[in-house]
């Protein structure tokens, strides 16, 4: 029986992880981040791969930093056949990438060499992407960098947000792998090398990249609130109060107004002005401190002083 160590860390790599433990393969180890404190009160909270591998009580390692750790002599101690990573979140070593008989491989949410980094389904949303994918490959010391053994597409639609692709594409790695396993092991696969020449990164997602621009276009505001719900949140600040924007329309009435201003507002829509002369509609929003809420409550609450003219920074 080929006997495996999964590395992974959020909810992302759970279904993987469950789909190789339902197999004919053997997990012989699990290997996740460190707990880490959650919310305000900062509970000490196990990551959702070390939830899954405790149920069906698989022994877990969780090292700060992988590279020279004990926890690194243990993997090589258990002599996997095979590595198989999903959004882990550390290098790996040449030392351990090279123990596996069957090598390391790595489950990776996006169509490489496009959107290599710890941010691929964000940067997919974010730049207006039609299509994303999964793609396994083999693990080198750079990052996503490795011979691409298999890949499979899906359609990015209207509805889909972070959290929404995050789901879809999980499912579809799960599947991919599955169905890639038995001709790895079996010796019928042959690595394609990635096209160095069409490389995107997609580093993790900076504070201050959150900000709306309004001097963007309103389809480009669209991609970058739906490429950050519902983490980390795209925001705006009016009156130095910052505001975030869980939702918005591109409308396509078009305004000479200068960007970011308010164009016109009932009780039950608020219209802005941005870039290119287009404008959009915000549709759920959270004020600081408040819960969020769509447009007509906040309307009807903390936002009914506002007045067209006035201009969200």
């Amino acid at each position: 029986m080929t006997k495996i160590v999964f590395m992974g860390t959020p909810a992302f790599s759970v279904p993987i992880l469950e789909a190789l433990i339902s197999s004919e393969y053997e997990v012989i180890g699990v290997v996740t981040q460190p707990d880490r404190p959650v919310g305000r009160k900062k509970i000490l909270t196990p990551s959702p791969v070390k939830e899954a591998a405790v149920k069906h009580e698989i022994p877990v390692l969780q090292p700060e930093k992988i590279s020279g750790s004990k926890e690194m002599e243990q993997i090589i101690e258990w002599q996997p056949d095979l590595i198989v990573t999903a959004a882990f979140g550390q290098f790996l070593p040449t030392k351990l990438l090279d123990v596996p008989t069957f090598g390391a491989i790595n489950v990776h949410a996006s169509l490489l060499p496009k959107y290599r980094g710890g941010a691929p389904v964000h940067y997919a949303l974010i730049k207006g992407e039609k299509e994303t994918g999964i793609s396994i490959i083999y693990m080198e010391k750079k990052m996503d960098a490795g011979d691409i053994l298999a890949q499979r597409s899906l359609t990015i639609t209207r509805e889909d947000d972070v959290g929404t692709l995050f789901d879809r594409l999980s499912l579809l790695g799960r599947d991919l792998l599955i169905d890639t396993l038995p001709e790895l092991l079996k010796g019928n696969i042959t690595a394609v090398p990635q096209n160095e020449e069409k490389v995107t990164f997609s580093p993790n997602i900076k504070r201050e990249e959150e900000k709306i621009n309004w001097q963007k276009s309103a389809q480009e505001i669209d991609y970058q609130v739906r490429g950050m719900r519902p983490w980390p949140g795209a925001y705006t600040e009016l009156d130095g109060k910052r505001i975030k924007i869980h939702a918005v329309t591109p409308l396509e009435e078009t305004t000479d107004k200068e960007p970011g201003t308010i164009v016109a507002l009932d009780k039950n829509q608020l219209i802005i002005a941005c870039g290119d002369q287009t404008t959009l509609t915000i549709d759920v929003l959270q004020p600081s401190g408040k819960k969020q809420m769509d447009t007509p409550a906040y309307l009807s609450g903390v936002g009914n002083q506002l007045r067209v003219g006035e201009k969200f920074d």
